[in-house]
């Protein structure tokens, strides 16, 4: 219960109070529909809560009612007199079993802490179950925690093991094979010679919370549930932790949090570990450094205790990718294998592991060479192709292909550096199958009582998102009714569809429609195949909530938005962004999906493309069904310009 209203609500929501009277609708919020909590005045003359703007403006640049161009910055306080007038309003004490009272709402904390039997009841009955051996002690005031910090869980019950890793053996980065996930990286052999290699590096950035609950502010995409595999930042919020502290930046791969490996994780599970609270946080991350023409003298061939191993895949036709993601070190000569592909040929054939440092292909000396130039060997390939690679000692190959697993161990990705014995956790993973079902609820209310809900999206909304509830009060009829529930996505009410509408003509439907004597809503909700794996809400987000990503996956297409995006390059650029995901025998079709932008191209300066958007089309042509050998060829047959069919879903918050 919250101190000052006395109330089950979210952290960063309005305080709720029982109002004695039906109050003005000048004094009423637009956003939330219900009685203002700290004015704020616009510059067009219009009047909100403090949190409901600031919670608006985080998605929008306009103003709710009139949809003139608005900054948070440019609104201030509500005059006294508008204050003072709100603050008079007389409520009810929330305990009514106990207390009786009425009094102006200013007067509500006041009386909750020092005077009403109801709350001071409540406190006492919590404070026996905080200290159940205490029960002959005074019961003295406390705080009331509304959220009290949780162990960190590993979720579906699995250990945490003491594992070798390091970026280069968990990260799955399609940099290097034109052939396999990665049309930025088309070459041709008057090209070659201009093209430098791209570099990615590993760092461990601390990051330090005054506040422990404090939310990070970006939001993340990805898991070993979705094709993305790992988990990647789609987005940094203005004004938060993470932007303050300025070095992580959209398309950064998240490796590690707190020593914990957490590449081989569900995409709710990785949410679980970074909305754990904690002053210090720390986050390894491989961040792309764009394309470098560095050269890098150092031999470490000749290096002692390593092995040197043959390797040879078949491929049943000259275009066939073999699954293999190959990358530079910032500070090693050579190329080294950084990931292979889940089902592709080498995953398949499990002698080639992450981190292997590539010697020689077909016979050509690589010891020197580039990623583009070992793809383009590999390309030209009939049906044999022989590796030379060159492993550490330790570096185990994956036990299994089918299930997914990977290396456990390697040496670090930044050349001689040490292996460091890091956290893995021990599960199996699987793919979700989300599915949603339609619902109609029929309620019967007063023509003055609240529907009691708040919500989010609108067409007009960046993502341009379907209308969901993003809250259900428990002051209006559908908090009692209780098949309404956060996250639902509402089709219409009263028959008017809310699908195409934009935030506020969307408020406005559900307002005027609040006022029948009955109202009929209709939804839908995302199922989820096992609900266990959710993350738990250690603590609510300071950014107001919004649905995980992997829920809007779940959506059907008629629910879609889509936007086409052109993009122009000149004839020795590469696009710049790498794709995953198509129709695989194993797992059927699955949806085409940018993983990495690389900086200072193209797609980098267009700046619409995130990592996570879903690709529908290329020049019209849908995707669903392709193969990504298929979709591939006909990206790199767009010399200078492509128009990209994607849908852009909101990466989830922590």
């Amino acid at each position: 219960l919250c101190d000052e209203c006395g109330q089950f609500h979210l952290l960063p929501d309005n305080h709720l109070y029982n109002f004695q009277d039906e109050v003005d609708d000048e004094l009423i919020c637009h956003i939330c529909l219900q009685p203002l909590l700290q004015p704020m005045d616009t510059p067009c003359g219009h009047t909100y809560c403090f949190k409901c703007l600031e919670n608006f403006m985080q998605e929008y640049n306009f103003c709710p009612m009139d949809r003139k161009k608005l900054s948070f910055q440019q609104c201030h306080k509500s005059s006294l007199l508008v204050r003072n007038l709100l603050d008079k309003l007389l409520v009810l004490c929330p305990f009514k079993a106990e207390c009786q009272q009425t009094m102006q709402r200013c007067e509500l904390e006041a009386h909750l802490q020092n005077r009403c039997p109801g709350f001071k009841k409540y406190k006492a009955e919590l404070e026996r179950k905080k200290n159940p051996f205490s029960k002959g002690k005074e019961d003295l005031p406390a705080k009331v925690e509304t959220n009290p910090p949780k162990d960190l869980e590993v979720p579906s019950g699995g250990s945490l093991l003491a594992a070798e890793s390091s970026a280069a053996a968990v990260v799955s980065l399609g940099t290097a094979e034109p052939g396999l996930v990665n049309p930025a990286f088309e070459e041709t052999e008057e090209d070659l010679p201009q093209r430098a290699s791209l570099v990615a590096e590993t760092s461990t950035i601390e990051i330090h919370r005054e506040d422990p609950e404090e939310d990070l502010g970006m939001r993340i995409v990805g898991g070993k549930d979705t094709p993305l595999g790992n988990i990647v930042v789609q987005e940094v919020l203005r004004h938060s932790v993470i932007a303050a502290d300025g070095r992580i930046a959209p398309g950064d791969h998240i490796l590690e949090v707190n020593g914990v490996n957490i590449s081989s994780v569900t995409h709710c599970q990785a949410v679980s570990f970074l909305r754990h609270p904690g002053p210090v946080l720390h986050l390894m991350v491989l961040q792309e450094k764009g394309f470098s023409s560095k050269t890098v003298q150092q031999d470490s061939s000749s290096a002692p205790n390593r092995e040197v191993i043959h390797v040879t895949l078949i491929k049943k036709d000259r275009s066939e990718p073999l699954g293999i993601k190959l990358i530079r070190k910032t500070d090693e000569a050579g190329i080294f294998i950084l990931d292979l592909l889940e089902g592709g040929l080498a995953a398949k054939n499990g002698k080639l592991s992450r981190n292997d440092r590539v010697l020689s292909i077909n016979g050509q000396d690589l010891r020197q060479g580039t990623p583009e130039t070992a793809a383009q060997i590999i390309q030209i390939s009939e049906s044999r192709v022989n590796f030379v690679v060159l492993r550490q000692p330790g570096v185990q190959l994956s036990d299994s292909v089918d299930d997914g697993s990977t290396s456990n161990s390697s040496s670090s990705s930044n050349g001689g550096s040490p292996v460091h014995h890091r956290r893995r956790l021990d599960q199996n993973h699987y793919r979700r199958k989300s599915t949603y079902q339609k619902k109609t609820v029929s309620i019967k209310k007063e023509p003055k009582e609240s529907l009691g809900i708040t919500i989010g999206g609108g067409r007009d909304n960046r993502n341009k998102l379907p209308i969901y509830v993003t809250s259900v009060q428990p002051i209006g009829c559908l908090f009692r009714d209780g098949r309404i529930k956060r996250g639902d996505i509402l089709l219409s009410i009263n028959g008017i569809d809310l699908t195409h509408l934009n935030y506020y003509e969307a408020v406005s439907a559900l307002k005027s429609n609040a006022a029948s004597h009955s109202v009929v809503l209709k939804a839908l909700e995302i199922l989820v195949s096992d609900p266990t794996d959710l993350p738990v809400d250690i603590k609510e987000q300071s950014f107001g909530w919004s649905p995980l990503w992997i829920m809007w996956l779940g959506l059907p297409s008629y629910l879609h938005c889509c936007q086409d995006i052109v993009l122009s390059k000149g004839n020795v650029e590469s696009w710049g962004f790498s794709i995953v995901g198509g129709f695989e025998e194993s797992k059927g079709n699955q949806p085409f999906f940018i993983k990495t932008i690389v900086p200072g191209t193209p797609a980098f300066r267009d700046r619409r493309l995130k990592c996570g958007d879903e690709i529908v089309a290329v020049n019209g042509v849908p995707a669903t069904g392709m193969s990504n050998s298929e979709l591939i060829p006909m990206l790199k047959e767009q010399r200078n310009k492509v128009t990209l069919t994607v849908v852009s879903w909101p990466g989830s918050l922590v």
